[in-house]
């Protein structure tokens, strides 16, 4: 057992992705999203600092905001049908979670690797990559991509191509364009006053919501009609109280998603559609209700991400009804509008009771599952994915959204070593 532990932790190092059980009814895996996302590139590696920032140190020890005075205990109210609806979701699924959770506290070599994060954090602050070439006022790319100059701002992209043994210098639209990095190392990019890196393989097209008909395969890519994406991510940014008050991001009315032509994405050979929701029973209702038959998707089953501390604790009570350390992936699949496919029984069995747990990054960035999910993905491989409202690149996908870029900031980089 020890030598299977042994190989799976090696394993582990190479491709951040940890199965924490063997129980066949059960799927519980640990991921790493920063040695997920290293895979992505080959001069740079992300920096566990950036990535990790919300349990830095250094903001432990900045001067607490004073707490407010305490009011006094009221007795709980009753709760109404929609907080019942959501309360009896989430004792379906407490038992798996509390099940992941146990798992991992029982696994040695992660709950190692987990509670030594901050001793890595604090040695890399000192590489971070600067994110600046010159002297400028930093805007948004929500903000640039807004302004009426957007169709005039131009990203200088510098590719290595490794098996021509050259270099190039591209320049292309910025915004409401598809930008290709297409060769099989990382690229840099400069836009402004900022530097960006681009990951090998991989294209984006920041726009906004009015401009995502772009993105059909007939429009996209001409020469292959027939073509589209086998997986398609959807992370939207869903209207709440959070958000707004810590002016994250600006947030969408659920109408506005109804119009994501999700059928004209798909491949001809269909597509697994992954949907990250918060834990609000209205947007379930919505979901199930509007959302997914306007789509013609398909539901199947949902898989659980599980948040953890660096200590491995949970990063809230798991039955805090406002604040649960999870959220939800629902999936299902989608046929392509117009092609005459097999039933949907043809599709890849979905496993159920899957959880997925992880160290969070920064706000709303959910991890990088791309690899767990293409598996089941229909069709020929490798499979061709699409993230919608992505906010970071990886190797081999498409990526959209109004900030696609937001994490490529070369502040979020390493630059390798000569011996990794």
């Amino acid at each position: 057992m020890e030598i299977n532990n042994t190989r799976e932790f090696s394993s582990f190092m190479k491709s951040g992705i940890y199965r924490l059980n063997s129980d066949p009814t059960t799927t519980i895996t640990f991921i790493d999203p920063v040695l997920v996302l290293n895979n992505s590139y080959n001069r740079f590696r992300v920096s566990p600092s950036n990535y990790y920032s919300r349990f830095l140190i250094k903001q432990q020890q900045q001067t607490p905001i004073p707490r407010k005075r305490k009011r006094k205990n009221k007795p709980p109210r009753a709760l109404n049908q929609r907080e019942q609806s959501a309360d009896q979701r989430h004792q379906e699924g407490r038992p798996l979670l509390l099940k992941a959770h146990q798992s991992l506290l029982g696994s040695t070599d992660i709950l190692s690797w987990i509670r030594n994060l901050k001793s890595d954090l604090s040695n890399a602050n000192a590489m971070d990559l600067s994110s600046r070439v010159g002297n400028g006022v930093h805007k948004s790319l929500i903000e640039l991509g807004n302004a009426w100059q957007a169709p005039l701002y131009d990203i200088s992209l510098y590719l290595c191509r490794i098996q021509e043994g050259g270099s190039e210098r591209k320049v292309v639209e910025m915004f409401n364009n598809m930008v290709i990095n297409d060769t099989s190392d990382d690229a840099e990019a400069r836009f402004l006053h900022n530097r960006y890196i681009i990951p090998k393989e991989s294209c984006f097209h920041m726009s906004k919501m009015e401009q995502i008909h772009r993105l059909i395969p007939v429009t996209l890519f001409p020469a292959m009609p027939n073509e589209g994406f086998n997986v398609i991510v959807i992370d939207p940014p869903w209207e709440n109280g959070s958000a707004r008050q810590k002016s994250m991001y600006p947030t969408l009315a659920n109408r506005h998603l109804l119009s994501i032509p999700i059928k004209q994405l798909t491949h001809t050979d269909g597509a697994l559609v992954a949907l990250w929701v918060t834990n609000r029973e209205k947007l379930r209702m919505f979901i199930e209700k509007e959302l997914f038959p306007m789509w013609g998707v398909s539901y199947t089953t949902l898989l659980y991400w599980l948040k953890v501390k660096p200590d491995g604790s949970l990063i809230g009570e798991l039955d805090l009804f406002h604040h649960r350390p999870y959220e939800c992936l629902l999936l299902g699949y989608s046929h392509r509008e117009g092609v005459n496919c097999e039933p949907l029984q043809t599709f890849k069995d979905l496993r159920r009771n899957q959880v997925i747990i992880s160290v969070p990054g920064d706000y709303s960035r959910k991890p990088p599952i791309g690899k767990l999910l293409s598996d089941y993905a229909p069709g020929l491989k490798p499979a061709r994915c699409i993230e919608l409202f992505a906010r970071e690149l990886l190797a081999g996908w498409t990526s959209w959204g109004n900030e696609p870029l937001h994490f490529q900031e070369s502040k979020y980089f390493l630059r390798k070593s000569t011996n990794e």
